[in-house]
C-alpha cells in the first residue's frame, strides 16, 4: 500500500471512530441531533447573531440544504430566525432558551468524549496531538477543496 493510501485508511478510521458517518451524531435533552445540525448549533451559539449566508458559508454548505436544517431547528423550537433590521431579505440566527440547554448538553458531551480520548495520552502526546490538528487544518484551508466544499 502506497504512503497516500495508508494516510486515507487512517482518515477512513478517524472519520469512522468519530462518528461522522452516524445519521444521529447526538441526543440531547430528548432531541436526537445529527451532525449537520450540531454544527449549526455550535456555529449560532459561537457567533453573535450571524446571518443565515454567514453560517452556511462557514459550514461550506449551499444554502439551500442548510435552509431545510435551519427550518427543522425552528421547527423544533431550538433556532430563532429574525429578520435584519438594515436588511429585511437577510435573516440573522440566534439560539432559543432550549437551543442553549440543547447545545450545552452536546458540549458537555463531546468534552466528556474528547477527555476520554486524551486520558491515555501524557501532556507531550497530548500537545503533539493539538499542534499537529492545528497543522494539518493550516494546509487543508490552503488547498482546493476535494470532493466537497471548505469546512471553516
Amino acid at each position: 500500500m502506497s504512503l497516500l493510501n495508508d494516510i486515507r485508511n487512517l482518515f477512513q478510521i478517524f472519520t469512522r471512530r468519530f462518528g461522522f458517518l452516524s445519521k444521529d451524531c447526538c441526543q440531547a435533552e430528548g432531541y436526537d441531533i445529527s451532525l449537520v445540525q450540531s454544527h449549526i448549533l455550535y456555529e449560532v451559539d459561537r457567533q453573535p447573531y450571524p446571518s443565515m449566508q454567514q453560517v452556511a458559508d462557514t459550514l461550506g454548505t449551499d444554502i439551500t440544504t442548510f435552509s431545510r436544517q435551519v427550518q427543522s431547528l425552528v421547527k423544533r423550537d431550538l433556532v430563532k430566525k429574525t429578520p435584519d433590521a438594515h436588511d429585511r431579505r437577510v435573516y440573522l440566527l440566534s439560539l432559543t432558551d432550549e437551543g442553549k440547554r440543547v447545545i450545552a448538553e452536546i458540549n458537555r458531551q463531546m468534552n466528556d468524549y474528547l477527555e476520554q480520548i486524551f486520558a491515555g495520552m501524557n501532556e507531550s502526546e497530548k500537545d503533539m496531538v493539538i499542534q499537529s490538528i492545528q497543522l494539518l487544518n493550516e494546509n487543508i484551508k490552503k488547498t482546493t477543496k476535494c470532493c466537497s466544499g471548505p469546512l471553516g
